[in-house]
């Protein structure tokens, strides 16, 4: 009987705890379990981290959390598939051509370029650029990475949180955020066009969009979800 009683009582306080730090509840709406995370991805670094994804994730609870099952694990896919093309598999934290990394200061903007002029090139796991986007997100998460952009190539939460601030509130070149293409069933493409729409649809870059197309048929698969219509740009 005592026995029971205390293992009760660690289960009790188990479960405190991840109310208290809202992880069990992320992993829960995340429909994408560790395991299929490393299968969608078998060459990622240490950094791009199933805990450092599900801990960015308490910053937007939409994330894979509006919708049925279906329009979840789409979303998810979607996500994981754009993230993969930028950051080549999960192994790439920075921008590799450093020729391009002075272009992303727009010295227009009043706060100019604190960190430096080639400091806000691509980063993180949706290769996060320019400083304007940089204050941006910040702002938005309630960290400094204007004057400190490394913060997203140095810690992996941070890293994923801007990739879910890029995913939720920007439309980019689209007319739509990611996430609501996603959840209002306007497809994939509409995801492309958001991210890199500028650069890829309409015909600017076929094999790039066909790269992302790819990859969401496949994580897709692996979730046991049907991908949709609409899939390209």
């Amino acid at each position: 009987m005592k026995r029971r009683l205390i293992a009760a009582a660690l289960a009790l306080t188990a479960g405190v705890a991840a109310l208290i730090t809202g992880t069990s509840a992320s992993a829960a709406t995340l429909p994408v379990s560790e395991a299929q995370f490393q299968e969608m991805f078998p060459n990622r670094i240490d950094f791009y981290s199933y805990s450092g994804l599900i801990d960015a994730m308490n910053k937007f609870p939409e994330f894979t959390g509006t919708g049925g099952e279906d329009v979840q694990k789409r979303e998810a896919a979607a996500f994981l598939a754009n993230i993969n093309h930028e950051s080549g598999g999960l192994v790439y934290v920075e921008e590799l051509n450093q020729a391009n990394w002075p272009l992303y200061c727009d010295s227009a903007q009043p706060y100019g370029c604190p960190a430096g002029q080639s400091a806000y090139h691509g980063r993180g796991p949706i290769q996060l650029s320019w400083n304007f986007n940089y204050k941006a997100a910040g702002d938005a998460l309630g960290i400094d990475l204007l004057n400190n952009p490394d913060l997203v190539k140095n810690d992996s939460s941070v890293a994923w949180q801007t990739g879910l601030w890029y995913w939720m509130t920007q439309n980019g070149p689209g007319s739509m955020t990611p996430h609501a293409a996603m959840v209002n069933g306007a497809g994939f493409g509409e995801t492309i066009r958001s991210i890199n729409g500028s650069l890829e649809c309409n015909g600017g870059n076929p094999a790039q969009v066909q790269s992302r197309i790819d990859a969401y048929q496949r994580f897709a698969s692996i979730l046991g979800v049907d991908p949709g219509g609409n899939l390209s740009c």
